[in-house]
């Protein structure tokens, strides 16, 4: 004889296996995220591959180690108004080259001209200059948020500042201060031997870091 149906029992029996169901979804969700962040803390995966470019020490760009003292010490900051600087606009904005040329000499550097760059596609903020003006290129840096440093073959004392599309603002002197008396290198710098052996820019040849 065939039992009546129960539909109360039924419904409670459904409810039961949907409830299973939504529950182990729901934890098999939860060892998943488990899983992945551990692969994230433990830098197996990861979540930002552009960020390694950018903390790379000069972006990636070989620069000479700072000139130092006889003794083999870090010399000082050069001051400001020994800096010879040309400030060139390297990107579309008309006037920016204006604009941080007056913000540098309102900071003491010693700008002596202010033009355009042959190209106006240039992406990051460079600073060009030579063996003669490592420490005061070094200097220069320092007030910028994102530039990088290239050296090339010229001669003189001269730093290039080619402004770039991702120039925001310059450093405050507070800032700057932070930073010590003395000049730091940056990591994994080298000699100027090694860099010239490596072959230099001509300072003709100017080609902005994009």
């Amino acid at each position: 004889m065939t039992e009546p149906y129960d539909e109360r029992a039924a419904r409670k029996a459904y409810i039961r296996r949907r409830q299973k169901t939504v529950f182990t979804v729901i934890a098999v969700i939860l060892v998943i995220a488990l899983v992945v962040s551990c692969l994230i803390s433990f830098k197996i995966i990861d979540v930002e591959p552009h960020s390694k470019s950018v903390v790379q020490p000069n972006y990636g760009q070989a620069v000479p180690c700072a000139a130092k003292n006889q003794d083999g010490t870090a010399m000082k900051w050069a001051d400001n108004n020994t800096v010879p600087v040309r400030v060139r606009n390297g990107t579309e904005f008309a006037g920016l080259a204006k604009a941080v040329g007056e913000a540098l000499q309102d900071r003491q550097f010693n700008v002596v001209t202010i033009d355009n760059y042959p190209t106006s596609n240039v992406t990051r903020t460079t600073i060009y200059f030579g063996v003669n003006a490592i420490n005061p290129a070094y200097t220069l840096n320092a007030y910028f948020k994102d530039a990088v440093m290239v050296m090339d073959d010229r001669q003189d004392r001269l730093v290039d500042v080619v402004i770039g599309a991702t120039f925001n603002d310059l450093n405050k002197e507070k800032e700057v201060k932070k930073q010590g008396d003395t000049i730091k290198d940056f990591k994994g710098c080298k000699t100027v031997d090694e860099l010239k052996k490596a072959g230099l820019p001509k300072a003709s040849e100017h080609t902005a870091v994009n």
